[in-house]
């Protein structure tokens, strides 16, 4: 399962149509980071440089003229360096395997992309990277001084990252069926540490359950730091410590999910370490799981983004009422933020190649309609902190929270987690069955 060269091809071409006239285009996808003296962490490429090259090697670079041509700056083949660290494409097997027009060795950087950029009148860039930014400014600086032999410097610098963030919003078929496996992956994971949690265990015991069938089923990493948070715990919203115990009574709270072919799965579920909810607990989850359901009939095409994040609020709301954590007019609460004091996030996010992925909320002021192709999560929670004196101390300590991801579909919303519990019965009887294997 991958996407082809085809594709990014495509895609290289349709960001330059986006851009004015004249313009070149140059991305990077970053280098190999020191994790301590002489190791390194494990490379990752750059969203916005996967998206367009599919190219996975560190310190390469993209160079797109106005015909969409692309130069791939890449690592050489090196058979000594390939004996330590594996293998490297080299420019042949760049040139072949991914369809650009051209690849070059890494020391041939600022020779060819001076060669690219003379000429063009706008040169577009991430304007959050700042090496390529000196980098481009260099470039433009050296055409400059060559003026006197015929050399046409850009006047203009352009950022490339809305572009490209406008495109990364609308997945296509490819990306969709990478997603639906990073979510089902991320099912099977939390399916397997609601079946082998038990009071006494370390959340970390927990957390390797979770990566063991990430590996297994063929996701290298996580899309983003494991949170395994029992109790308490779970009222920290990005907990990722996992080192406490497990106690008889907690909730645990597992926000985790796997990546698959640089997509990113994000699932979060709650449930009880000894298998069945207290009252207090379920009364809490009901009210979280009857926002998930309010916000989830909102993700249609044409809804505005936030309507699916109004609605959960609303349900929330009444919830804390109705469970006296709040006293008041729902309507006055919402609009004096009351809530906040439990439900500090909004409720969705977009989701791909990035967990917290790219792309505008608002647009013109409003909150963007949703269209066909849009991958966004959902997942309301409560948090009712142990330092919370103004709720009955049954309620104190409690953490929830619901996430799923959805592909938006002109026939309704399409639950790319589908198979994984979130009713409370539905958890309570997963649970009872997997202690009987």
């Amino acid at each position: 399962m991958k996407i082809e060269s085809q594709t990014y091809q495509a895609r290289r071409e349709r960001l330059i149509q986006s851009l004015p006239d004249n313009t070149v285009a140059v991305i990077r996808t970053g280098d190999l980071c020191t994790r301590n003296n002489d190791c390194e962490y494990e490379f990752r490429p750059n969203s916005r440089f996967f998206y367009l090259t599919g190219f996975p090697e560190p310190s390469a670079y993209a160079l797109i003229n106005g015909k969409g041509e692309t130069v791939l700056v890449t690592l050489p083949k090196d058979p000594e360096k390939e004996q330590w660290e594996g293998f490297r494409y080299g420019t042949e097997g760049t040139i072949s395997t991914f369809g650009v027009h051209d690849a070059v060795p890494l020391d041939a950087l600022d020779s060819v992309a001076i060669a690219v950029l003379d000429g063009a009148q706008q040169v577009a860039f991430p304007f959050d990277d700042e090496p390529l930014r000196q980098q481009v400014l260099q470039w433009r600086d050296d055409l400059a001084s060559r003026a006197r032999a015929g050399a046409i410097a850009p006047t203009q610098l352009l950022d490339l990252s809305p572009a490209i963030s406008e495109m990364r919003l609308r997945k296509d078929d490819e990306e969709i069926a990478l997603m639906e496996k990073a979510a089902q992956i991320s099912v099977a994971a939390h399916k397997q540490a609601m079946r082998t949690v038990r009071p006494g265990m370390k959340e970390y015991e927990l957390e390797a359950e979770l990566n063991y069938v990430f590996m297994k089923s063929g996701s290298r990493q996580p899309a983003y730091n494991n949170i395994v948070a029992s109790g308490h715990n779970a009222c920290v919203l990005h907990y990722i410590k996992n080192d406490d115990t497990i106690d008889d009574g907690d909730l645990v709270l597992i926000d985790a999910g796997a990546e698959f072919g640089c997509y990113a799965g994000d699932i979060t579920r709650t449930f009880p370490a000894n298998g069945k909810f207290s009252e207090p607990q379920a009364a809490l989850y009901q009210v979280v799981l009857d926002a998930h359901t309010a916000g989830l009939k909102e993700l249609n095409v044409g809804a505005p983004y936030e309507a699916c994040h109004n609605a959960a609020v609303k349900t929330l709301t009444q919830g804390l009422v109705t469970l006296g954590l709040l006293t008041g007019n729902v309507e006055s609460l919402i609009e004096s933020k009351a809530y906040r004091d439990f439900y500090m996030h909004n409720t969705g996010h977009w989701l791909g190649l990035d967990v917290h992925d790219c792309g505008a909320y608002r647009v013109d002021g409003a909150s963007r309609p949703l269209e066909a192709g849009m991958v966004l999560t959902i997942e309301p929670g409560l948090y009712v902190s142990l330092d919370n004196e103004s709720v009955d101390e049954k309620w104190r300590g409690i953490g929830i929270r619901i996430e799923d991801d959805v592909l938006i579909r002109a026939d309704g919303p399409y639950i790319l987690t589908h198979g994984l519990p979130r009713e409370i019965a539905e958890i309570e009887a997963f649970m009872a069955q997997g202690r009987e294997l």
